[in-house]
């Protein structure tokens, strides 16, 4: 634990006194606005508490865009323990309700069990009330939940979930993006998180234009996953060894619907094929 300069002061009451020390820092010991430096600095830190966490299985990229029909959302599969691949078939994309989806990254405890209560919770809400909740509902309620895991956020067990939906009162896909503290962001175009989300942001708006269609919205996509997979040890990419892919779904006007594997493998053998002919000098 790093030295400190107190000081004192009283403050006097009617019947006592009560001493205050202050911390001071040295320009090299002060950790500025930096709340968990300054934790350390006091001692209070728990010094294996980093390395459990670390340990602890993490979902990685996904992804979602707007096209002609209503929202996609796509997702690799791999979670991570560190530096190790500790599986290779997580799921990260679901269907909230009929009409809306949600995709994961973060820590995948908490993340999963705030699926399946919001999964929960918009159920309970349509058989008490008689009628969903609409898309900017269900869309405050994850914020709630998002902000009420703020202390595990804070101790590395962050959810940054992306929430689509066909809102069927505007009759138009919707996205939005959160961050840490539960701040929700509606974002018209396209959204990302995770680990590789950088990278896929990067492809998708190189291609990303308004009224996209269903197979060029999926070809996308599967771009954005392979490139981040790419560059993101992190995130998982097609293995087509134990034919696992990153799972994509669309949510319409007709609900919730899955990309079925068959397609989606289809879409990532043209990409790799692509890739192969690039690098052999072919058109």
């Amino acid at each position: 634990m790093s030295k400190r300069v107190g000081s004192s002061r009283s403050i006097a009451g009617a019947d006592t006194i009560i001493r205050v020390t202050l911390p001071r820092f040295t320009p090299e010991q002060d950790p500025g606005p930096n709340f968990v430096a300054l934790v350390d600095n006091m001692g209070i830190s728990d010094a294996g508490q980093g390395s459990l966490i670390d340990d602890l299985p993490h979902g990685t990229t996904c992804v979602a865009i707007r096209y002609n029909a209503g929202v996609m959302l796509a997702g690799d599969k791999r979670a991570t323990s560190g530096h190790q691949i500790s599986h290779r078939t997580m799921e990260k994309v679901f269907p909230a309700d009929q009409f809306s989806g949600i995709a994961i990254a973060g820590a995948a405890g908490p993340a999963l069990e705030m699926v399946r209560l919001f999964q929960l919770q918009i159920e309970h809400y349509e058989k008490v009330e008689g009628k969903s909740l609409s898309l900017d509902g269900k869309a405050n309620q994850l914020s709630q939940m998002i902000r009420q895991n703020l202390s595990q956020a804070m101790l590395g067990l962050a959810v940054l979930p992306i929430f689509a939906g066909f809102d069927l009162r505007l009759d138009t896909g919707r996205l939005f993006q959160f961050d840490v503290t539960g701040g929700r962001y509606e974002e018209a175009s396209f959204a990302a998180t995770g680990s590789g989300s950088i990278h896929a942001t990067t492809v998708i708006k190189m291609g990303y234009e308004d009224q996209l269609d269903e197979s060029a919205a999926i070809e996308l996509l599967a771009n954005a996953i392979f490139e981040a997979a790419d560059e993101d040890s992190a995130t998982g990419g097609p293995d087509l060894i134990r034919d696992v892919y990153p799972i994509i779904a669309k949510i319409t006007s007709d609900g919730y619907e899955a990309i079925s594997d068959e397609s989606i493998a289809s879409v990532f053998s043209a990409i790799i094929d692509d890739r192969r002919s690039k690098a052999s000098g072919g058109e």
